[in-house]
C-alpha cells in the first residue's frame, strides 16, 4: 500500500520514474535468482562430463553393431523433437527421422533386415565436446571397417544425471576419404 502513496505524491514524469524504476530492479531480482538449471557450469568438470558422453558414445556404437535393439535404446532420448539423418557421399544416398518412434522404428527395422554383427569400429579416443549447461555439442570423425570415414555430430542431453543422444548427424565419406 505504501507503493501507492508514494505514487499519489509524485508528479506524473516521476510517477513514471519510479514505475520504470520499480520494474527493473524486479527484473533484475528475479532474473538473478531464477535459476531452474540442475547445476552452475561452473561446477562442472568439463573432463568429467566428457569422458562420460565419451562412454555415451561407445556404448551405443557398440550396441548399434553388436544389433542390441534394447541396449541401444537406453543411449537415446525419447521424444519427439530428437533427429537422426545420414548421407552418404559414396552412394549418394540420405536418410532422416525425425522423433523417437521414427528413428526407433528405423533402427529396429534394420536391426530385423540385418540381424548379423557388424565389426565395431575403433571405439572412440578424441572427440570435441561443447557443453551448454545439461547438453553438449559433440563431433569427431571415425573409421567404419565397412563404409570408410565417417563424420559425426550429436547433440547430446544429460537426463537424470545420465548423457544420452538427442540428435545425430553422419556424413559417410568412403575409403577414398582417408589420408
Amino acid at each position: 500500500m505504501q507503493a501507492f502513496r508514494i505514487l499519489i505524491y509524485l508528479k506524473p514524469m516521476q510517477t513514471k520514474i519510479f514505475q520504470f524504476t520499480v520494474i527493473v530492479i524486479l527484473i533484475i531480482t528475479y532474473g538473478c535468482s531464477n535459476n531452474n538449471r540442475s547445476y552452475q557450469i561452473s561446477d562442472i568438470d568439463p573432463e568429467l562430463e566428457k569422458a562420460e558422453i565419451l562412454v555415451c558414445l561407445n556404448n551405443e556404437t557398440k550396441a548399434a553393431f553388436a544389433r542390441d535393439y534394447e541396449l541401444w535404446t537406453e543411449h537415446w532420448i525419447h521424444r519427439d523433437n530428437i533427429s537422426k539423418t545420414y548421407i552418404n557421399y559414396v552412394d549418394s544416398s540420405f536418410s532422416e527421422s525425425i522423433g523417437w518412434s521414427e528413428i526407433s522404428g528405423f533402427v529396429h527395422q534394420f536391426i530385423e533386415e540385418h540381424p548379423t554383427p557388424e565389426p565395431t569400429p575403433k571405439l572412440l579416443e578424441y572427440i570435441h565436446v561443447q557443453l551448454y549447461d545439461s547438453g553438449a555439442w559433440v563431433s569427431y570423425k571415425q573409421i567404419d571397417s565397412l563404409r570408410g570415414l565417417k563424420r559425426e555430430t550429436r547433440l547430446m542431453e544429460k537426463e537424470n544425471g545420465k548423457w544420452k543422444i538427442a540428435g545425430m548427424h553422419t556424413s559417410i565419406y568412403g575409403f577414398d576419404s582417408i589420408k
